[in-house]
């Protein structure tokens, strides 16, 4: 056999090792070229995908994530439609003021706080809640409708001043009281409500001012909120008007309630938001409940925001970040003061702890990027006018308003931090599947890097890793890449490499066959009658 191998290396000549090594070469590249393609597309390595899919099954192995997945069909049977849902931007419910809060940020530090972008959509917005197709019959609504549209702040404002010139122009209306003399009566034409509310919005430096414009909004809302309301059943035209009345009057009263609550009045805040949500019921666009519940953990009144979470933590209504987390943070609060890792990882998890472990689980898995800010690990900048669900976006906005209550609570950050990493080590691919909710959206990076301002370092998190095949598939096309440019260059001196490493493996491996072979031969020819045992110890 030795004989044969040595013979059969002999007649192989230096280009047999240059075509060997550059087809092994070309071969491996072309693996890594579809692995890298695929992963691009997919998230995912196909030689994994298909060992773990195909292969692994036929070995009698599980897939862990199947329970899983079914987990989280029972919960999101529409992953598509719910996923494509999550990736619209949303009106974010504790946004600030741009008159009292961005633009006193930019006169301090010089940055724009808002982008272009997220003022654009915070502009569609106004044109949708505050104006319909009857405008042209209220000349101060007319002029706001082309106000929401301006670019131009200071044109804006101009706008609304306008507006509210022209309600003061007083109609006289002869009144016959005595047969020989009239009076003229003086009327004043309602004032125009969204005119204030601009007003109020950018061009109040104080939230003391934008609260006294907002309640001189509030009683011309108020007014053509009660007119609109008996018109509403006389056409389409009315109709439209009554709901743009509705909510501008929502409107109103909500940033009244956010100026309470930022003025210190959080009880009043708090009972104003509650009014609210008992008048108008059907409006959950705003989420006024966000407002409510952030309202009552600064009051530290958990009972009642255990019952606010139980009506709005339901599995058909949309999920949010101060949903996820604020139970994470109440289920923390029970165990959280008395919490060791130490001790955890002697005795174990107790029914409270895993309970405040699991939601934690949920919230991370639900947006990752909250537990960077709430732990200080990212520094915080103002929250945008809109977010995105499970983004940076959202993450700032929740923990520009709850870190003080994380704060508050004793333990629960600590908590927060020994826990909250492992939730994707139990889920191989978030980009890919998911544990608790449906897969996390590819599309978050995108969205947040329009909506937040450009010194701001978006979190991008959970990132892509690369799988195992990909690099070593790199490492392969590597090393016979290599191989191949040096037998192209040296290929007598790399044939004599090649001959001498498989004389050395062919003649290990003989020389273990012929041990092996001379072992089993020996064994098989001597017979050594073993000694009684009595003579043995006689001996």
């Amino acid at each position: 056999m030795d004989y044969t191998v040595s013979m059969f290396l002999n007649t192989l000549t230096p280009k047999f090792y240059v075509a060997l090594t550059g087809t092994s070469s070309l071969i491996s590249g072309l693996i890594l070229i579809f692995e890298w393609w695929y992963f691009r597309k997919y998230g995912t390595s196909f030689i994994e995908q298909v060992s773990v899919s195909h292969l692994r099954p036929l070995l009698g192995g599980v897939d862990n994530n199947s329970s899983n997945n079914s987990n989280s069909s029972n919960g999101d049977s529409d992953s598509n439609r719910q996923s494509v849902s999550e990736c619209k931007v949303w009106r974010n419910p504790l946004n600030l003021f741009r008159g009292a809060e961005y633009n006193r940020y930019t006169w301090v530090t010089g940055r724009e706080p808002l982008t272009y972008y997220d003022m654009n959509l915070s502009a569609q917005d106004h044109q949708t809640f505050f104006t319909c197709d009857s405008d042209h019959l209220r000349p101060a609504d007319a002029i706001m409708q082309k106000a929401w549209r301006e670019r131009n702040p200071q044109a804006r404002i101009s706008a609304a001043h306008e507006a509210l010139e022209i309600n003061e122009i007083r109609s006289r209306v002869e009144v016959p009281l005595i047969a020989s003399s009239t009076i003229w009566e003086i009327k004043l034409l309602p004032k125009c409500a969204t005119a204030y509310i601009l007003l109020a919005e950018e061009e109040a430096t104080t939230i003391a001012e934008a609260e006294k414009l907002f309640k001189q909004a509030l009683k011309a809302g108020d007014g053509c909120y009660r007119r609109s309301q008996q018109l509403q059943h006389h056409g389409s035209q009315y109709e439209a008007q009554h709901r743009r009345d509705t909510n501008v009057l929502v409107y109103i009263k909500r940033r009244l309630a956010m100026c309470a609550r930022r003025l210190g009045r959080t009880r009043e805040a708090v009972k104003m938001m509650r009014d609210l949500m008992k008048e108008f019921p059907l409006l959950s666009m705003f989420n006024i409940h966000e407002n409510l519940l952030e309202a009552l953990l600064e009051l530290q009144a958990y009972a009642d925001v255990q019952a606010v979470l139980a009506k709005y933590d339901d599995i058909s209504l949309p999920k949010s970040a101060t949903i996820c987390y604020t139970a994470a943070l109440l289920k923390a609060r029970a165990v959280s003061d008395k919490f060791s890792p130490e001790a955890a990882s002697r005795r174990g998890l107790s029914t409270a702890e895993m309970n405040a472990v699991e939601a934690i689980h949920r919230a991370v898995e639900f947006n990752p990027h909250v537990p960077k800010y709430l732990l200080e690990m990212k520094s915080l900048i103002l929250p945008p006018e809109h977010i995105l669900k499970r983004g940076d976006s959202e993450a700032i906005a929740y923990a520009f308003f709850h870190l003080a209550h994380w704060k508050r609570v004793e333990g629960a950050l600590n908590l927060l931090h020994c826990t909250w990493e492992g939730t994707f080590r139990m889920i191989p691919y978030p980009l890919e599947k998911g544990h608790l909710f449906y897969p996390y959206p590819i599309c978050t990076e995108t969205a947040d890097r329009e909506l937040l301002p450009s010194f701001h370092e978006v979190s991008v998190y959970p990132k892509k890793e690369l799988p195992f095949f990909i690099l070593f598939t790199a490492g392969l096309c590597s090393f016979t890449a290599m191989l191949a440019l040096l037998t192209h260059q040296f290929p007598e001196l790399m044939g004599v490499f090649a001959k001498a490493m498989i004389d050395i493996f062919c003649s290990a491996e003989l020389r273990d066959w012929n041990c092996e072979s001379i072992f089993m031969r020996v064994e098989d020819e001597l017979e050594i009658p073993p000694a009684p045992q009595s003579q043995h110890f006689q001996n």
